[in-house]
């Protein structure tokens, strides 16, 4: 079992609250990421970590494996005086069922109380939303379960595209993996960047990635639905010829198809028109030049194929419904 108290004044509580059929590493992926940060070489663990549920003992995840937990009740009889930095409620299956339990979701929004940062990964949302925590704040899940979120709490501010919000003292993280970005965020944030980049290298992390990504790959989406990569070749000459004009009939010639024959088979395994897959490839890397650059929106249009910024802002409207000013500016605010 963990030990309540930080071993040291300077590190800070961090408390995981998990419940029946958590995914695993919604809780194991943030939990390494805080277990090992420091502030740097010199100086010991920055955070002390703590799992706590509602009853205490092992709790189900969706694995073979169990994780020990001690009691909610714990921090409100035993050590109701103990700081606790940031308190984060993790995802699974399990937190649809756990968001309707009163008395725990009621333990929750007491211990919230007594926080400095409150956080969720992926459904955790659901229980955060549930104890009124999320009203007025925008906040972000799984992307398959944004719409279920936004329709069973109205008061919460849903936002499908990040891969995790900050909303004042409130951090929200779409599905599994975000969680990790939430937590090399949150570091970042108490200790510093070159703590934040340490911890990503040491995890063989790519990058730091800000919360202004996106959670909805375009390109995996593209490969799920031509599972047999019949247009994978294809996709990557029109990602690499984004500056000049593509029609249907270069991309039948590339696929050694007659236009009807390409646009047809094209479209039945896409679920999508070719001129419409090219516009969301062009829309796709401006996003990234928007995110990643300080390049003029004109010049973006240009490099992308749009000729001209309003071409690029119907486009964005079409496919993310926002425009591109609109995207770079949520970005910024990160």
């Amino acid at each position: 079992m963990t030990s309540f108290y930080a071993k040291s004044p300077e590190q800070m509580n961090l408390v995981f609250i998990v419940y029946p059929d958590i995914v695993l590493l919604d809780l194991v992926g943030p939990l390494q990421v805080f277990t090992h940060a420091r502030k740097n070489a010199r100086s010991g663990p920055a955070y002390q970590t703590h799992v706590v549920s509602f009853d205490g003992g092992k709790t189900q995840t969706n694995t073979i494996l169990k994780i020990d937990s001690d009691p909610l009740a714990d921090w409100f009889e035993k050590h109701q005086d103990t700081p606790i930095h940031t308190l984060v409620v993790v995802g699974g299956d399990g937190a649809l069922v756990a968001a309707l339990d009163p008395p725990f979701v009621n333990q929750v929004r007491q211990l919230a109380k007594r926080s400095q940062r409150l956080c969720s990964v992926c459904s955790g949302a659901f229980i955060l939303a549930a104890a009124g925590l999320l009203n007025g704040r925008r906040a972000v899940t799984h992307w398959e379960d944004c719409e279920n979120l936004a329709a069973q709490y109205p008061a919460v501010k849903v936002e499908v595209d990040p891969i995790y919000i900050k909303d004042g003292t409130v951090w929200t993280s779409a599905g599994i993996t975000a969680g990790i970005d939430m937590a090399l965020a949150i570091i970042e944030e108490d200790l510093g960047t070159p703590a934040a980049i340490e911890m990503a290298r040491s995890l063989v992390t790519p990058m730091v990635r800000s919360g202004g990504q996106s959670q909805f790959s375009p390109e995996l989406d593209r490969q799920a639905r031509d599972t047999e990569g019949r247009f994978r070749a294809l996709h990557d000459w029109v990602s690499g010829n984004l500056g000049q004009s593509i029609s249907v009939d270069d991309m039948a010639e590339h696929c050694g198809m007659s236009s009807r024959n390409f646009s047809r088979q094209y479209t039945a395994t896409m679920e999508i028109s070719p001129a419409r897959a090219v516009e969301a490839i062009r829309v796709d890397k401006a996003r990234d030049l928007l995110r990643t650059t300080e390049k003029s929106i004109k010049s973006i249009a240009v490099t992308c194929g749009f000729q001209d910024d309003e071409r690029m802002r119907r486009a964005f409207l079409r496919q993310i419904k926002t425009t591109p000013s609109q995207y770079r500016a949520q970005f910024q605010s990160q």
